[in-house]
């Protein structure tokens, strides 16, 4: 078996085999076939996408490139959430506890900022003393005790995933329906659940721009999940305009707490809901979707979710008195953006809003950036809202005068506001499950 082979075969549209594929991308991983050959192997990827089989037999390689998590002696089902990335994102930190509440088994891996997009680690870390790095052994412990964890993802999980991901993304084969749908489910299935509720974001905010696209990328990873015999669903939800009020780590994480409390904003609170009733009614814990959501209502109304998150930052070493108590320290500068006229917002461009998050020092515009925790947005308004002239529409946090600056330049162009009332937008526009999955996957074929 050759490199070459194997590359020919992709390029010229053939279906390829399990063991070529293991081959591969094992090759790859230990040094034996270059990187010019996995980017052309890449390409042709990119140019000539998999088949249902294909994708399926290309993710089991990535998940046997290295360990795979197993929970078979926990007393209940073992429970996922990914989401696609967007700006203000923070509902697995709202999601984990309430699962973890309702007694399921919450391991949840999770990443850094990418791009304008915030990273549930990064926000995490904004918490004094949280450790988001454990060992397997410490993972389990943890889980068994709690009920959920939230770390960052294992090295030992899907090394080989990681590594093509890198060249991926200098070769221009990110924006790829079938790689990043069996890059986003290795490491799922990697991390041994039993169900996954995927969110999976489309919008100005998101990587995802187009719905349909959105939608296309939902059914591949529920397709994935039939396949490789794990209970998948995705819900694909709106990122034109940023989840909750807050952008970036430590006012993220202020937000979260006020949504366990019940008071947290009323985008924040449905998505967090839907997603955490989904997994309950899939797991079996309900035996439909509205009694699962007014059960998960519940747990959030009545404190469950917040003694839960506390329970969790308090065995990962974070100090929650702090945070409960607001003594976090906070940024030494603010600025308010005003409407500069009366009318309707008709948009709020999130990605924009992501950019200026990441001039404050909110993220990282260069690799090893160093990130600011206290520093982000808060947005006072939403699409669909009315405004008088003057009315705030953002406040931006900073500690750098020269950030804020940068900030309040790219921020102050993602309002548009125009005389005419126009509507909210929708939160939730479609539920992929393995039946619907189906039904899109014989609708693209026959376009």
């Amino acid at each position: 078996m050759q490199p070459l082979d194997i590359i020919t075969r992709k390029r010229d549209g053939l279906s390829l085999q399990q063991e070529e594929l293991d081959y591969l991308v094992s090759g790859y991983l230990s040094g034996s076939v270059p990187d010019y050959q996995m980017s052309a192997f890449l390409m042709s990827v990119f140019l000539q996408g998999f088949d249902r089989q294909e994708m399926a037999d290309y993710t089991w390689s990535l998940v046997n490139s290295g360990q795979r998590l197993k929970w078979k002696d926990l007393p209940g089902p073992v429970v996922d959430k990914h989401s696609s990335g967007g700006v203000g994102d923070k509902t697995s930190l709202v999601v984990v506890p309430l699962l973890a509440a309702a007694g399921l088994y919450a391991p949840k891996m999770s990443g850094r900022g990418l791009g304008f997009t915030g990273g549930t680690i990064d926000k995490l870390e904004s918490i004094p003393g949280l450790k988001t790095v454990l060992s397997t052994e410490q993972l389990h412990a943890q889980v068994s005790r709690t009920g959920g964890a939230i770390v960052s993802q294992s090295p030992e999980l899907t090394p080989a995933d990681g590594k093509i991901y890198e060249l991926r993304d200098v070769t221009a084969t990110v924006d790829s329906i079938p790689l990043i749908a069996a890059s986003i489910m290795s490491k799922k299935i990697a991390g041994g659940a039993n169900h996954i509720i995927l969110d999976v974001k489309t919008g100005s905010g998101a990587f995802m721009k187009k719905k349909e696209r959105a939608v296309k990328l939902a059914a591949s990873m529920v397709g994935l999940g039939e396949r490789l015999e794990c209970q998948v669903k995705a819900v694909v939800t709106d990122m034109n305009q940023p989840l909750g009020h807050a952008i970036g780590n430590s006012l993220e994480i202020q937000e979260v707490l006020s949504a366990l409390r019940g008071e947290g904003p009323a985008d924040l609170r449905e998505l967090a809901l839907s997603l955490t009733a989904h997994l309950i009614k899939d797991a079996g814990k309900a035996s439909n979707y509205e009694e699962a959501f007014n059960y998960t209502a519940k747990l959030l109304d009545e404190g469950w979710g917040y003694e839960k998150f506390r329970e969790i930052v308090e065995a990962q070493n974070g100090d929650f008195n702090l945070l409960e108590n607001s003594e976090i320290p906070a940024a030494s500068m603010q600025e308010k953006i005003k409407s500069s006229q009366r009318g309707y917002i008709v948009s709020m461009d999130a990605s924009k809003l992501g950019r200026a998050s990441l001039y404050l020092g909110a993220g990282r515009l260069y690799k090893g950036d160093d990130i600011d925790p206290e520093v982000g947005i808060e947005a006072h308004r939403k699409v669909g809202d009315f405004v008088e002239r003057g009315d705030s529409l953002l406040t931006l946090y900073a500690n750098d005068r020269h950030k804020l600056d940068a900030g309040l330049q790219e921020a102050s162009q993602a309002f548009k506001v125009q005389e005419e009332k126009v509507s909210s937008l929708p939160l939730i526009y479609q539920v992929v499950d393995g039946e619907s999955a189906a039904n899109i996957y014989i609708e693209a074929e026959q376009k």
